[in-house]
């Protein structure tokens, strides 16, 4: 059985709200093995409306919609899809006393506006909303089965949980689910996790493998389909040692686990203290670290010269000027974990090459120097810039560095 989200609205479109029902809805789907080949987006308008899921019901079994079945005149999907399936629109009784019910022990009248939701596809079955006022709605035909849910998230999801799952698995017999692990790679790029592990990928069907690229972190994605999560695991867990075979100690964590999170157990382990210097990456080491470090995160230096940078290499114990950028970031560290009394020192220093406007991979040189009890370990970036993309990048290189020395890795 193959599905497709439809979701309406204009404010979607243009950008004023990020649209996090329609991946809701698919997790939740690919959760209860239902395959989801499209999602669309679609305004207000009810010519284009019929037109999209038209096309909707021509390739896929089930199409659910969300949002437009509220009382306003641009709610407009119940008229969409009674024209789709040649239905009429009509008034669904109980709905409409529900409603009036509602209103009444809110000490409000039900206006003639809202007497709209109430309204329905003739022949729909009506799915109570114990949420909302609006009644979600399922229409069968031939073609396929139409679900339509409100757009208000909390509504929508309770719909889903309790109502469109259920409905899903007893119409269609979905015995099968879909259960998926990540995991998290760091150190290489994307390109790189795809030389070593590209024939996982184009080989894979049952678990299939595929890879997801962030700003310095890649995640191997292996998908399950089975009867219950202890085959779909069985099944997981014989790619994954192969994954880990190719791959190995640049896999970092696994599904919800973070970089600063796996920093923040061993720190927390080896009863260690942290204190880091930052330029460029304006403060994301310190932020993520203090988020998992907590108390073992000691002090943090956000600066944007060079005349502070030396001030902080002075102030503990170290000489200006420095010969290269890997010198002072290595000074860096040394001071700040001298003067914070911190076991360890993080130091991020990035010089940009010209006037950039880049977001991305700005031209320059980033050195990350991490200093402990054992020594220094340095690592140079063939670029530095001020942009999220860049800043996470670093933060991303800093953090894996610092793991690497917690766990005596090699680079």
């Amino acid at each position: 059985m193959n599905a497709e989200i439809v979701s309406i609205g204009s404010e979607l479109l243009l950008g004023q709200i990020v649209d996090t029902n329609a991946s809701w809805i698919a997790q939740r789907l690919a959760e209860s093995g239902v395959n989801l080949f499209y999602k669309t987006t679609v305004g207000d308008n009810l010519d284009r409306m019929v037109d999209t899921l038209d096309r909707a019901l021509d390739r896929s079994d089930v199409v659910i919609t969300g949002g437009g079945i509220g009382p306003t005149q641009d709610d407009l999907t119940r008229e969409a899809i009674a024209k789709v399936t040649g239905r009429e629109v009509v008034t669904d009784p109980e709905s409409l006393e529900e409603l009036r019910e509602r209103f009444q022990k809110r000490g409000f009248i039900l206006t003639k506006n809202n007497e709209r939701q109430a309204q329905i596809p003739s022949g729909a079955i009506v799915v109570k909303n114990p949420n909302g006022t609006a009644p979600a709605f399922i229409v069968e035909t031939e073609r396929g089965v139409t679900i339509s849910l409100p757009g208000v998230p909390f509504e929508m999801k309770w719909l889903v949980e309790n109502e469109v799952i259920p409905y899903l698995r007893e119409k269609y017999s979905l015995t099968q689910m879909i259960h998926y692990r990540v995991l998290k790679v760091a150190d290489i790029g994307e390109s790189a996790v795809d030389d070593r592990i590209g024939h996982l990928i184009a080989d894979s069907k049952n678990p299939t493998v595929g890879v997801l690229a962030h700003p310095g972190q890649v995640d191997v994605r292996i998908a399950a389909l089975a009867e219950n999560i202890d085959e779909a695991n069985a099944l997981i867990d014989a790619v994954d040692v192969e994954v880990r075979k190719l791959l190995g100690d640049n896999i970092f964590a696994v599904d919800d686990a973070t970089i600063e999170s796996v920093v923040g157990e061993l720190l927390a382990s080896k009863n260690a203290t942290v204190a880091t210097c930052e330029d460029l990456s304006g403060g994301s080491v310190a932020s993520a670290i203090q988020k998992a470090a907590d108390s073992a995160f000691l002090q943090s230096s956000i600066v944007n010269s060079n005349e502070a940078l030396e001030k902080i290499a002075r102030s503990g114990g170290e000489t200006p000027p420095f010969a290269d950028g890997a010198e002072r970031a290595a000074a860096l560290a040394r001071s700040i974990r001298k003067t914070a009394g911190a076991t360890y020192g993080i130091a991020v220093h990035g010089t940009e090459e010209g006037d950039q406007r880049t977001e991305n991979l700005g031209k320059g040189e980033t050195y990350i120097v991490v200093s402990g009890p054992d020594g220094e370990r340095t690592r140079h970036v063939r670029s530095a810039g001020r942009g999220g993309p860049d800043r996470q990048r670093a933060a991303m290189g800093a953090l894996s560095l610092f793991r690497r020395e917690l766990l005596g890795l090699t680079e």
